[in-house]
């Protein structure tokens, strides 16, 4: 097994293990503020096969957030032609629903006023309709978005690492 897949199944596993706590009421893990000091390998390749160097670095859960990273390469392939989307500005598969106001009713991702954050729908094989897969969008207080993941209709998030 290369070690590019067996990164990706790493972090598919952790999002697992991760969304299954959450689901099972286990408690926030706490935030880690620097990275996670294990000896595996966390660095990803990037599409010319050379690992970088801020992926080696970053830390498993966003200190920020208190959310944990999902790369996006270990995202479902729906998810990263949705990212595409988002970067091209459209055209989205639901007008009127992708790119709606995001509210964080649930208080999962980090307070904001109206109008910071922004859902678009990830298409769900096998669904017939919007299924629970969103990514959202937010402005942020940087010069850079902010991606964050949920594949149980805001149950949980991940934020989201682009590559």
């Amino acid at each position: 097994m290369s070690p590019g897949l067996r990164r990706q199944l790493r972090t598919a596993v952790a999002l697992v293990v991760f969304a299954l706590a959450a689901y099972l009421g286990f408690g926030q893990l706490a935030p880690d503020d620097g990275p996670s000091g294990s000896s595996s390998d966390t660095s990803s390749e990037t599409s010319s096969g050379s690992s970088s160097s801020q992926d080696a670095a970053a830390p498993s859960t966003d200190a920020a957030t208190g959310l944990p990273w999902v790369s996006e390469a270990a995202l479902p392939v729906e998810a990263r032609e949705t990212l595409a989307l988002i970067d091209e500005g459209g055209p989205f598969p639901y007008p009127g629903r992708d790119g709606a106001t995001f509210e964080n009713r649930e208080g999962l991702l980090p307070p904001a006023p109206r109008g910071r954050y922004a859902e678009y729908t990830v298409p769900t094989p096998g669904e017939d309709d919007r299924g629970p897969r969103r990514i959202v969008v937010g402005d942020g207080d940087g010069p850079d978005p902010e991606y964050f993941w949920t594949d149980d209709h805001y149950g949980s998030f991940a934020r989201i690492l682009r590559d």
